[in-house]
């Protein structure tokens, strides 16, 4: 192969800046998300429910007072089958049709 040439992703690669869990089926995977209620945000996952089910989202409420409402959204998802699995967060402001941050995690699951 030439110095020049570039190996054409396949689909399976992760993107840049993606993170990676290791699981095991069954066990719950965690993941938690600094959201500020206070400027509308709300993080949105999206996943294949075939694969991994979302059983719990929680909101924990760090800062509180008249003007500010900000803390850390949890989320449990629960694996049900063996592979690398993709979870997308997309941060959301609800006047907004794009999203403002996109978190990217791969779920290998043994």
């Amino acid at each position: 192969m030439s110095p020049l040439s570039k190996v054409m992703p396949t689909g399976t690669e992760p993107e840049a800046g993606a993170r990676t869990i290791k699981a095991q089926v069954g066990i719950p995977v965690h993941i938690r998300l600094w959201e500020d209620r206070t400027r509308g945000e709300q993080w949105v996952p999206s996943y294949d429910p075939g694969v991994m089910s979302l059983v719990e989202d929680d909101f924990l409420r760090i800062a509180s007072n008249n003007a500010v409402d900000a803390g850390q959204r949890s989320f449990e998802f629960r694996p049900v089958a063996a592979g690398t699995h993709r979870l997308v967060f997309e941060k959301r402001m609800g006047w907004k049709f794009t999203s403002e941050d996109r978190q990217i995690y791969y779920v290998t699951v043994s």
